[in-house]
């Protein structure tokens, strides 16, 4: 990897080893919210949540948007899901302490149910 990459992408592990801004991804993942309201959902001072959000944005995970006189925030993209998956798809097999085969057996079996 060039070392501009890995340093981005050391940028971006940094941020997502953040309690308070992994929450309020999750929270982005429903939908887009105002500061506001997600200051009211998470039960978070308004500069904390301000601060994590410009920090989101200036990675380019979140993204803003108006609607009307208020201002939204969402994630950027795809990638941003995808790479949250990914880590909840693998902290659930590590806390659960099965092999990432055993994992994957139980979500076969699962969608051969659903």
């Amino acid at each position: 990897m060039k070392k501009d990459v890995i340093i981005e992408l050391e940028t971006i592990f940094k941020l997502l080893g953040n309690r308070q801004r992994l929450t309020i991804l999750e929270l982005l993942r429903e939908r887009a919210y105002s500061v506001s309201e997600i200051i009211a959902i998470l039960d978070m001072e308004q500069s904390a949540v301000s601060h994590q959000l410009k920090l989101l944005r200036e990675a380019q995970l979140v993204q803003t948007k108006r609607q009307g006189r208020e201002i939204l925030y969402c994630l950027s993209d795809s990638h941003v899901l995808t790479l949250l998956d990914n880590a909840l798809n693998h902290v659930s097999h590590v806390l659960k302490q099965e092999t990432h085969e055993e994992f994957l057996a139980e979500e076969r079996e699962k969608n051969k149910k659903g």
